[in-house]
């Protein structure tokens, strides 16, 4: 009824309470959006997809009211089973595992008391009532399989509980402390990741898997929790946390002495139970980052400023680093630098005219062994083929890994 600038009026008047009730019939079905639409009345069958839309017009919460209601004068119950089939088995084609997640929507009341006794069934050897205890038990347990099982029956129960909430079953809530088990489940998923790191130290795994984590959150599960010492533990965790992040900030990972100060950080860490030292370990550990600390700061600043020397490019700061590594090139570092600053601006220059020369490692590995010789030539620094090479190949690899995005660790 009406033109299209009369039945907007009358929607925005129904979104701004000036009226109560709107008859419509196949309008406002989808992309409708009223927060105060709290019933709705079904007068004739509505299948499919359109179905489900037209239901999730009342879903949103508003005021006190947690739900929306449907009157169904249609009998919609046959296809919204049906509807609802379909969608599952397209939503479990999609989804594969994971599907498990959203299916635990979907459970009765029955199904819930159930899942409940099996979540008690798989914890039963496990104090659950006190995060400490339940701390300590765990922390013993080697088989990163078992502690998965554990952290998959507290996960189970996070989301049960809101499965719980979002049916109003609230005396179901009694049966169980909830809220325990989510501590408890923070507690099992910290020693999990524990366990992951310790695994990917022991096999040598890149550095990025220990400076990218955060160690002080996973590996302080303290047996004693004493003012003193937590006083302690929030210490040492700070010490832990820097001493990370500088290591982190080094852009020179190769370096022999950053790898030294890694290996240093990497055998506190590979301590057994490191969570479970004494206070005077604790504080002894605490003076060892710090030394550690100071080093790597110092390291960086070293770094840093060779690194503005070759206008902050990374790239040509390593590359430095490397030549005086090798020994045979040249003696004065300010030799090298000339040298090195005039093959950036010669392969810079060449980059900036011909970007798609990156496209084709050969071509750029050939145009650079061009560059490098020529620039030796000019500043009086004989390479023999060998080390000529190395230089090459070297610079061709930083230029590559950043084209890529290839971190340098």
């Amino acid at each position: 009824m009406g033109d299209k600038t009369e039945r907007d009026r009358q929607v925005n008047d129904f979104k701004d309470g000036k009226i109560d009730f709107l008859f419509v019939y196949n309008m406002l079905l989808t992309g409708f959006d009223a927060r105060r639409l709290k019933k709705l009345y079904i007068g004739r069958l509505i299948r499919d997809h359109n179905l489900l839309q037209t239901l999730t017009r009342v879903n949103r919460p508003y005021k006190k009211f947690r739900y929306g209601y449907v009157v169904d004068f249609a009998d919609i119950s046959k296809e919204f089973d049906k509807t609802n089939k379909a969608y599952f088995e397209e939503l479990q084609g999609e989804l594969g595992d994971e599907f498990q997640h959203y299916n635990n929507l979907f459970k009765s009341k029955e199904e819930i008391e159930a899942e409940i006794s099996d979540i008690k069934e798989k914890l039963f050897h496990y104090d659950l009532t006190n995060a400490e205890i339940f701390s300590q038990q765990i922390s013993k347990i080697e088989d990163r399989k078992e502690v998965l099982e554990i952290k998959k029956a507290l996960e189970d129960a996070r989301n049960l509980y809101n499965v719980i909430r979002l049916y109003g079953h609230y005396e179901m809530l009694e049966k169980v402390d909830f809220r325990k088990l989510n501590e408890l489940y923070s507690e099992a998923a910290r020693h999990l990741e524990l366990l992951n790191l310790k695994e990917s130290v022991q096999n040598n795994t890149e550095t990025t898997n220990l400076l990218n984590v955060a160690l002080e959150n996973i590996i302080f599960m303290f047996r004693k929790v004493s003012e003193e010492e937590l006083v302690i533990a929030d210490k040492l965790k700070d010490s832990l946390r820097k001493t990370r992040e500088a290591l982190g900030g080094n852009f020179d990972p190769r370096d022999p002495e950053f790898i030294s100060l890694y290996d240093e950080l990497k055998r506190l860490f590979e301590k057994k139970n490191l969570g479970e030292s004494t206070q005077e370990e604790m504080n002894e550990n605490i003076h060892s980052l710090d030394r550690l600390f100071e080093k790597v700061n110092e390291l960086n600043r070293k770094n840093n400023l060779l690194k503005a020397k070759y206008e902050n490019d990374a790239k040509y700061a390593r590359m430095h680093k490397r030549i005086l590594e090798k020994g045979n090139i040249a003696n004065r570092e300010s030799q090298i630098h000339e040298t090195l600053l005039d093959i950036k601006k010669h392969v810079d220059d060449r980059i900036i005219n011909n970007m798609n020369m990156l496209n084709n490692e050969n071509y750029f590995a050939g145009l650079m062994m061009q560059t490098v010789m020529e620039s030796f030539n000019r500043n009086s620094i004989a390479l023999e083929p060998e080390t000529a090479t190395f230089v090459n190949n070297t610079l061709v690899k930083e230029y590559m890994d950043e084209y890529k995005g290839v971190q340098a660790w």
